[in-house]
C-alpha cells in the first residue's frame, strides 16, 4: 500500500464513523435499534461515496437480497485507487445504543483487497484477545485456566489482577464459572464485542482479555483493529445453530476446527481501523448535543503500518435537524462531517 496514498485514508473513514455516530445519536435510547441502525446506514453510505477509494464491502449489512445498502459485495468509494476491502458495522451494539447502554460505537476497517478473510456463511467465533506484551502467551486451543496464567505471566502479574471482557450469554455460563475459579476477575456485558476485543488490545483500558463466543464479522473487523495495535488474537468458526453447521459442511475443504490467527483473518502488513462512540463508555465518550445546538463527538483512528492510535475530539456546530432529518440526506451528511 503506498504510503503516498494511504496516509490520509484514516482520517477519512473517521468522516465515516462520525457521520453514522451522528444520525444515530438522535434514536439512541429510544428503544427502535432498527430506526437508529436504518439512519446510521444510510449516513455512512453517503459519505463513503467520497472516500478516495475502490472498495469493495466484505462484511456489511448482510447479502444484496437482504440489505439494500452496505451488503455483502457492494462496490463503496469514489472509485479510484487504491482497491480495498471495507467491512463495516454501522451500529456495534444496537441493543446497546436502543437502551442508552455504555460501548456502543460506529466502526469502520479497511485492508488492501483481497486481504480481509470472508466468514461466508459462519456466524458465530470463539475468540480470545488480549494486547501487545501478551500477544505470544494465548492459544485457544488450550482451557480458559491454562490461558490466564500465560496472561499472567507475560503481565507479570497474578491472575487475581487480569480482568476478562466476556460476553453475558447463557453459553457462557461455563467460561465464566471457570474465569471466576481461576481467579479472575469477570466483566460481563451484554453485547459490543468489537469494543470489548479493543479494549483487551489497548493498554490501561481496565480489560485485559476478551474470551468467549461471539460474532465471525465482528471478529474479523476486531482482528484489523487488534492488528493495528499489535495486540494478540486467534479465533475458531463456533456453529451455534443447525443451519450455520449445515452450511458450512457443505462449503469444500472447509477446516470448521481451524485455529485464525491475525495473518489469517487480515493477510496484510496494513490496515486501517476506525471507530466514533455513540453512547458513552470507559474507552470512548458518546455523542453529546449541547445547549447551543452544537454536537461533540469522539473517535479513534488506527493504522497498523505506522501503529499510530489517534483519538479525534470532533466539534460540530449545526443544526441538528438539518443533519438528522430525512431530507436530502447525502447533503446533510456531509455537511455534518467536513
Amino acid at each position: 500500500m503506498p504510503d503516498r496514498v494511504y496516509r490520509n485514508l484514516g482520517m477519512e473513514l473517521v468522516r465515516v464513523t462520525e457521520a453514522a455516530a451522528l444520525s444515530a445519536a438522535r434514536f439512541m435510547g429510544k428503544g427502535d435499534k432498527e430506526g437508529g441502525d436504518r439512519a446510521a446506514v444510510d449516513a455512512m453510505r453517503s459519505v463513503l461515496k467520497s472516500v478516495p477509494m475502490n472498495g469493495v464491502v466484505i462484511i456489511g449489512e448482510g447479502e444484496k437480497d437482504e440489505a439494500p445498502m452496505l451488503y455483502n459485495g457492494e462496490k463503496v468509494g469514489s472509485g479510484q485507487a487504491p482497491e480495498v476491502d471495507v467491512a463495516v458495522d454501522p451500529v456495534e451494539g444496537t441493543r446497546l445504543f436502543a437502551y442508552g447502554r455504555p460501548n456502543s460505537i460506529a466502526v469502520i476497517a479497511v485492508a488492501p483487497r483481497f486481504a480481509m478473510w470472508e466468514p461466508g456463511p459462519s456466524l458465530y467465533m470463539d475468540k480470545i484477545v488480549v494486547g501487545r506484551e501478551a500477544r505470544d502467551a494465548i492459544d485457544i486451543r488450550l482451557s480458559a485456566t491454562d490461558n490466564l496464567h500465560r496472561i499472567g505471566e507475560a503481565l507479570r502479574r497474578s491472575v487475581s489482577d487480569i480482568t476478562v471482557f466476556v460476553l453475558d450469554k447463557p453459553r457462557h455460563q461455563g467460561l465464566i464459572a471457570e474465569i471466576r475459579k481461576a481467579g479472575a476477575r469477570v466483566s460481563l456485558q451484554t453485547d459490543g464485542d468489537v469494543m470489548g476485543a479493543l479494549m483487551a488490545a489497548v493498554p490501561e483500558t481496565g480489560i485485559d482479555v476478551l474470551m468467549g463466543i461471539g460474532g465471525t464479522p465482528e471478529g474479523v473487523i476486531s482482528a484489523a483493529a487488534v492488528k493495528a495495535l499489535g495486540g494478540g488474537m486467534q479465533g475458531r468458526r463456533t456453529p451455534q445453530k443447525d443451519y450455520e453447521l449445515e452450511a458450512l459442511k457443505a462449503i469444500n475443504n472447509t477446516d470448521i476446527d481451524r485455529v485464525l490467527e491475525l495473518d489469517d483473518m487480515i493477510r496484510s502488513k496494513d490496515a486501517f481501523f476506525a471507530a466514533t462512540g455513540i453512547t458513552d463508555g470507559p474507552f470512548l465518550e458518546g455523542v453529546h448535543f449541547d445547549c447551543q445546538g452544537g454536537v461533540t463527538t469522539q473517535s479513534i483512528v488506527i493504522r497498523a503500518l505506522s501503529g499510530s492510535i489517534r483519538f479525534i475530539r470532533g466539534v460540530h456546530q449545526l443544526n441538528p435537524e438539518h443533519v438528522f432529518g430525512n431530507v436530502d440526506i447525502d447533503q446533510a451528511v456531509r455537511i455534518a462531517v467536513n
